[in-house]
């Protein structure tokens, strides 16, 4: 048994493949350890990726060369495109997947990816060594060496399992916790707290009368999620919809006295945007009904996803409520929902890369560091493999900033603000969304990924073809035409005398998509996603000029550097929640302690007097 690693990734769900995936392509040698490898890669949830906001990271995974989006695509068998009426800055791709053949893709591609391999075992213990993490020690007596680990624990740290009065440790139903791990953790003095998040019971889609219900099928289109997937390739399942009714919220009253979110058995807070069934009728009592939507977990699999109902209920209560619903009188219940409860490493003790300051070489990612979500999950993965491997092999860390994707708006949030509730990604977090659209991530994040070393050969080859078209389109829409011009090949745009390049033209309404195609003949022949890009840019550049000016800002102020041991409790002039604050998210530059809430001009006039000062 190889005992030596450049890397070891502690944890198999979205955020262990994307570290241990990201980790070898960067040149480590990379063990996976996972409780069992046929759970690698298991959706634990719901059977979807992407949506509003966690689209867009889905799409910056995949710039960077990730895993989320291919299997996606070799599982998808329904896809819609969130906010479709509204503009492509907050439009959210999202797909329903087959679960077994989702785990599949990413055993295939993690089976492909040299220097990777997968270890079954328990981590019960990391190996220090002068104050840096050095190994880990398993529950078989064997010690594992590495410079860096990554912990992608999920939601096994310390979990308990909650349904009704019962209660059993685990971080996914049927699967142990990592109980003395954590212990360590909180040992070592890791700052460490509770969160708590759920899921609904699954139901046998063969007693759910679909002939009543609302359906929704998949999108009509051409997109994918990865432009290097091979289109859609699996047969397209239609979704359904359902209400709540005041049956249903009598049903879940009744039980609420044995519910543990309102016995105080469960502690940690869930999340706000996605919250149990019986908290929804808790705190908004005045709804008639809230919407269910019925969402097929395979082709061959009958089991269906009621997503809107997670809930900790116990299993009676939980049969009456589904079945008080339209459409599911009959329906039977195969696995009841439950709720977990986990240990969560508060993120500021995290730096950009997702390394532990007071432990280095310790990387986190995903729940662990308070946020939930697949896609939220895989974003940090990636980050803090391609940071390991960085640590153990000398190179740069990876940091995306605000203005470069919304995986750095996440990171950023995490590490400056900590959690209080579960993280979800939402595009309302993003400043400068108008720039970070999901349709041009490859754009923006691939050529940061080759520079890291990140990019595999297919992606390397699919976007230098990509860049080469780019570089042909944009040199036939710089050609100039005048108003009167534009009239003459069709466009009713008012005659001001202005000359203006067809790019500048094409954000006038006057001017359509088809009379573009005409007068740039190498629009027409480009591939449809990067078409839809440009235009898409050429539509929002008077937007994305008004913000550059920002965004020079923001990179001049990350570069004045703030001391990773500097003192703020001797700042004058700063409250004492001001210094509080700031000492627990230790900001690393200028710009990122002016995101700390609370921090106010004044105060980062003061921060950067001290600095100079100091650095005199």
């Amino acid at each position: 048994m190889q005992t030596s690693y450049d890397v070891i990734v502690v944890g198999g769900g979205h955020a262990g493949c994307e570290a241990a995936a990201a980790a070898a392509r960067k040149g480590a040698c990379v063990a996976l350890l996972t409780f069992d490898r046929a759970t690698v890669g298991a959706m634990s949830c719901n059977p979807a990726i992407g949506g509003l906001g966690k689209g867009h990271l889905v799409r910056e995974v995949d710039a960077l060369d990730g895993l989320i989006a291919r299997a996606a695509d070799a599982a998808a068998i329904h896809y819609r495109m969130l906010n479709s009426s509204k503009g492509a800055a907050v439009q959210g791709p999202r797909i329903q997947a087959d679960r077994k053949r989702y785990r599949a893709a990413i055993h295939t591609m993690l089976d492909a990816q040299t220097g990777l391999s997968i270890v079954e075992g328990e981590a019960v213990g990391l190996v220090v060594t002068n104050g840096i993490v050095s190994g880990l020690t398993l529950a078989s007596g064997d010690t594992l060496n590495a410079p860096a680990i990554v912990l992608a624990t999920g939601t096994f740290l310390g979990g308990k399992l909650f349904r009704g009065e019962d209660v059993d440790l685990g971080g996914r139903t049927g699967e142990r916790a990592a109980t003395t791990l954590g212990i360590q953790l909180r040992a070592l003095g890791l700052p460490i707290g509770r969160l708590k998040t759920g899921t609904p019971p699954r139901i046998d889609g063969r007693t759910i009368d679909w002939a009543v219900l609302e359906s929704q099928p998949s999108d009509s289109g051409h997109w994918t999620m990865s432009p290097l997937s091979a289109g859609r390739t699996l047969p397209q399942l239609a979704c359904a919809i359902t209400r709540t009714n005041a049956e249903t919220h009598a049903i879940i009253r009744s039980g609420l006295d044995r519910s543990p979110l309102f016995s105080g058995a469960i502690e940690g807070r869930g999340p706000r945007y996605c919250p149990s069934i019986e908290d929804k009728i808790f705190r908004f009592g005045d709804r008639d009904g809230h919407q269910i939507f019925l969402e097929p977990e395979g082709l061959d699999d009958p089991l269906v996803y009621p997503n809107g109902i997670s809930t900790s209920l116990p299993a009676d209560i939980q049969l009456a409520m589904v079945r008080s619903m339209a459409g599911l009188s009959r329906a039977k219940i195969v696995v009841p929902g439950y709720a977990v409860e986990y240990d969560h490493v508060d993120p500021r003790a995290l730096s950009a890369s997702l390394e532990v300051r007071a432990l280095p070489g310790l990387f986190c990612a995903g729940q662990i560091n308070g946020t939930t979500g697949y896609e939220e999950a895989a974003a940090q993965g990636l980050i803090a493999g391609a940071n390991a491997a960085g640590r153990a092999n000398g190179s740069a860390p990876l940091i995306l900033d605000r203005a470069d994707s919304y995986i750095g708006v996440m990171i950023d949030d995490l590490v400056l603000q900590g959690v209080t509730e579960p993280y979800r990604m939402l595009t309302a977090r993003a400043e400068y969304r108008l720039r970070l659209r999901a349709d041009n991530a490859a754009t923006r994040l691939t050529p940061i990924g080759l520079s890291h070393g990140l990019i595999g050969p297919d992606r390397t080859r699919h976007f230098s073809e990509r860049q080469s078209c780019r570089t042909h389109v944009e040199t036939a829409l710089s050609a100039e035409l005048t108003a009167s011009e534009m009239a003459r090949a069709g466009a009713s745009v008012r005659q001001d005398g202005a000359r203006r390049s067809l790019f500048q033209w094409a954000r006038f309404p006057e001017v359509g998509a088809d009379l573009l195609l005409r007068l740039a003949p190498a629009l027409a022949e480009a591939p449809i996603d990067l078409r839809e890009e440009i235009l898409e840019d050429a539509h929002y550049a008077p937007y994305l000029e008004r913000q550059r000016a920002e965004i020079i800002d923001l990179r001049r102020n990350e570069r004045v550097t703030i001391p990773a041991d500097f003192d703020f409790t001797h700042i004058g002039g700063l409250s004492t929640e001001m210094r509080e604050r700031l000492d627990a998210a230790r900001p690393e530059s200028l710009a990122a302690a002016a995101r700390v809430r609370g921090v106010t001009p004044a105060a980062l006039a003061a921060i950067l007097t001290h600095v100079r000062r100091r650095v005199a």
